[in-house]
């Protein structure tokens, strides 16, 4: 995907670290036999979603301005000539 920034944004950032940390202590606890902590870290897995969602609706996720993100009609595609 040459020239796109997929990913590159605070919101990405932030909710793919706190998904990892949580991944991280879900498969620490499970090794531990430590059920809590496993269902724990799977919460944190999930919150890591929810926190990335928040943040691209307060502005800080990928803006839709490339000519692939828009909707039919409301104009050519990016290098059409007529």
């Amino acid at each position: 995907m040459a020239g796109s920034s997929h990913g590159h944004t605070p919101a990405a950032w932030t909710g793919v670290i706190i998904a990892f940390i949580g991944f991280l202590v879900a498969g620490a606890c499970m090794v531990a036999a430590q059920p809590a902590g496993f269902w724990a870290g799977l919460g944190i897995t999930l919150l890591g979603g929810v926190v990335g969602g928040i943040m691209r609706m307060m502005g800080l996720g990928q803006k839709n301005e490339h000519p692939v993100h828009q909707i039919a009609g409301q104009g050519e595609p990016a290098g059409a000539k007529g």
